[in-house]
């Protein structure tokens, strides 16, 4: 097993301020493309986790270098954050992660309404007029759900229609295949504020998938955003 420390990225680690380079002038263009690659690095962190710059690097296209002076701009604005781990006898590598702050970055669904519009219907109507009014929202999500899979005719195309139509509501979801089983994965959560308001609601979702996918399909929740995982995971195989 590889020893983690613990120590703080120190000043040393940071890069030495870069010298200005007379003539040139940082065109619209070049700033248009370094906001590219920095939204790139950050979706890659969300959908993949922590990453070291050569990893980031790799995905995009850029030299290791390129990927850490994006991901030390991203650091000053409190986007990203590095840790050091033990990586053999050589130097310990850094590993890059999203920070907290980094969800204002992800769709969040109005989470601030919502979750005033939760409390205010069960203060309201109670708790049973709060259960009404989810289980609308889930019948809603049944008949949308239900039309796009309707001619599906496998599990991994259930999947991929599901994992599509999640990712157009902002879930960032996708579909996976694993051994004999499907994964419907969701890298982000954009009612997170709302779910932790109601816990019903996350529970109304896992019925609704398991109600349109079919009776001869099993999908139990692996992981959750809810419980502290950097996203929620989903199962899915043939009963």
């Amino acid at each position: 097993m590889r020893n983690i420390s613990n120590t703080p990225i120190g000043k040393t680690d940071k890069p030495k301020k870069r010298p200005k380079t007379k003539g040139v002038k940082k065109t619209a263009t070049t700033s248009s493309e370094s906001g590219v690659t920095r939204r790139s690095i950050l979706d890659l962190l969300k959908r993949e986790g922590e990453q070291t710059a050569t990893a980031l690097g790799g995905a995009l296209a850029v030299t290791p270098m390129a990927a850490r002076l994006h991901l030390y701009d991203l650091e000053a604005e409190g986007l990203v954050a590095a840790r050091s781990e033990a990586h053999g006898r050589g130097r310990p590598q850094k590993l890059w992660a999203l920070t907290d702050d980094a969800a204002r970055i992800f769709p969040d669904a109005h989470q601030s309404l919502a979750v005033e519009m939760i409390k205010s219907v069960e203060t309201l109507f109670g708790a049973k007029g709060l259960e009404k009014v989810i289980t609308k929202h889930g019948d809603l999500q049944r008949a949308a759900y239900r039309e796009r899979l309707a001619s599906a005719k496998s599990i991994g195309d259930k999947v991929k229609r599901l994992a599509a139509m999640r990712a157009d509501e902002g879930y960032m979801a996708e579909a996976k295949k694993e051994g004999r089983d499907w994964l419907l994965v969701e890298n982000h959560c954009p009612i997170c504020s709302a779910a932790k308001a109601c816990t019903k609601l996350c529970a109304n979702e896992l019925q609704v998938f398991s109600d349109v996918l079919g009776k001869d399909i099993t999908i139990t929740r692996e992981v959750h955003i809810l419980t502290g995982a950097r996203r929620c995971a989903y199962r899915v195989k043939a009963r």
